[in-house]
């Protein structure tokens, strides 16, 4: 996807991540197994760390749930389409 793209502003501007951030850390879970529990729920941990969110247990939870059960896109088009209907 190009880093320059309206869907990158939107998501700066809403959890003031910078794209860079977003871009290494696509780049560092791009070959990511997103089937292994372990690893959905590492990656839950870095990407609210990096917006600085705290996540409860419980969220956590249902977050690492939905992933597995692909009920989460897992593609940048994908996640585009949610947010332009916001």
């Amino acid at each position: 996807m190009d880093p320059n793209h309206p869907f990158f502003d939107h998501i700066e501007k809403v959890t003031n991540v910078s794209r860079e951030d977003i871009f290494q850390l696509a780049q560092s879970i791009a070959n990511a197994d997103f089937q292994d529990e372990a690893t959905v729920r590492n990656i839950v941990a870095r990407v609210a760390g990096l917006a600085n969110v705290n996540v409860s247990k419980e969220k956590e939870d249902k977050i690492v749930q939905a992933i597995l059960n692909n009920k989460v896109p897992m593609n940048f088009s994908s996640l585009a389409k949610m947010f332009d209907k916001r």
